[in-house]
């Protein structure tokens, strides 16, 4: 059975598909609504588009009536032919504002863009700002293309909202290229989460080329969007001069070794990114030793904590590891490795320790088998002298320290060229 391992000890494994619970301030988000009824007659407009000539007749009719943030919202409402929800009348003076499982749908996205277009005006003023602070968080709307439209043209110039989150959608490429011109244009959003939606390779390129011009995002969440080595390679070209993004989750997407490889010319530069999540895709240990040797390489890279707890790594990644952690304290690493893998990278340690708790010197052992002082000894006759000290190895363990030992296959320890034991 394959083991998760972490650097860290602390560390607890989680699913791939459970979504991190943000700490808010303030959300607006899913579920299953309240309604409020209006009478026969309202007005109701296609979800399939966003109206901008409805938003600016209702922004300049909140200006010239002075209309509260709950007129302005049932207006919107009445003009879209959304359903209002009550909720969000209830507590719109609050510092919270609440919307778990409360399914607003296109039409209601809609009312809810609007509103945010013109909060901003009306006597909300600080504390309406942290009531759209952290917008959808947790959210399963069924986001369509027209929806996520709609929001984005009422972020391109809000820059009051920090968090948004849009994962667990049917957003596609039509609505990636929206919130990727939003994304350029807007100086505000920090955290980014468009994970499990439906974005082929225009939506995503659109994305990242917003997130090159964007000077704000620290965090963008992209798991299950389709990710491949084209997106991959124009990722790359991002990180090479980005300065702000510190985490980039690109899980469960076909990141494949040769994509890594791809990704790794941006990482070869980049000293901003701190977390990079690549778990649950088509990586190797290659891909994962070709990620660990350009981290060693940046001297000036930020990374602390890089997912790929999907990826079956080696003894040499092990150790490659450790090399790196001399100039990268901070370096966690999640990989899977085999138990059998585990026990054998123990083998050393017990060997040197077997040593240092008589008191004696691991030099001084290979001496002694050196009758001849030729500096090296047979495999042979080091395996014999292991077995009649009683170090504590079983003949797995041995036999990996010996091929350890001579990695030439001569059958000959050269005992004199062993870093292995400074």
């Amino acid at each position: 059975m394959n083991n998760i391992h972490e650097d860290s000890v602390d560390f607890q494994s989680n699913s791939q598909e459970e979504k991190q619970q943000p700490s808010v301030q303030s959300v607006l988000s899913r579920g299953s609504q309240e309604e409020i009824k209006f009478t026969k007659g309202q007005a109701g407009h296609s979800d399939d588009e966003c109206s901008t000539d409805l938003e600016d007749d209702i922004f300049t009719s909140s200006r010239r009536l002075n209309l509260s943030p709950s007129d302005v919202y049932l207006k919107a409402c009445k003009q879209t032919g959304a359903v209002p929800v009550s909720c969000i009348l209830r507590h719109l003076d609050d510092a919270i504002l609440d919307l778990n499982y409360y399914g607003l749908g296109p039409l209601g996205a809609k009312a809810l863009a609007i509103l945010l277009k013109n909060l901003s005006d009306n006597k909300l003023g600080l504390k309406g700002a942290e009531v759209i602070s952290k917008m959808l968080s947790d959210n399963q709307n069924d986001f369509s293309d027209a929806a996520a439209k709609c929001l984005a043209e009422a972020l391109k110039n809000d820059f009051v909202v920090k968090e948004l989150d849009l994962s667990y959608n049917c957003i596609c490429d039509a609505g990636g290229e929206d919130l990727g011109v939003m994304l350029a244009e807007n100086i505000g959003i920090e955290v980014l989460n468009l994970s499990w939606n439906h974005f082929l390779i225009r939506g995503n390129a659109a994305l990242i080329a917003g997130l090159k011009v964007n000077a704000t995002l620290k965090q963008l969440q992209l798991s299950n969007s389709g990710f491949g080595r084209p997106e991959v390679q124009l990722m790359a070209e991002v990180l090479q001069q980005n300065d702000t993004l510190v985490l980039l989750d690109l899980s469960i997407n076909c990141v494949d070794d040769e994509a890594v490889r791809l990704l790794c010319q941006g990482l070869a530069t980049n000293e901003t990114l701190e977390v990079l999540k690549l778990s649950h895709n088509p990586i190797t240990k290659i891909g994962a030793a070709t990620l660990l040797r350009t981290v060693k390489n940046n001297m000036k890279s930020a990374l602390e904590e890089i997912d790929i707890s999907s990826v079956l790594v080696c003894e040499t990644f092990v150790e490659l590891l450790e090399e790196t952690r001399v100039t990268h304290p901070a370096l966690r690493f999640q990989y899977y490795i085999l138990p059998s893998v585990t026990k054998n990278l123990l083998a050393l340690g017990i060997f040197k320790k077997f040593f240092e708790e008589q008191n004696k010197s691991i030099m001084d052992f290979f001496q002694a088998l050196d009758k001849e002082g030729t500096m090296k000894v047979s495999t042979s006759a080091f395996r014999k002298a292991v077995k009649e000290a009683n170090i504590p190895l079983d003949q797995q363990q041995l036999g990996w320290l010996v091929r350890k030992f001579d990695k030439n296959c001569t059958a000959t320890i050269v005992y004199s060229q062993l870093t292995e034991l400074s």
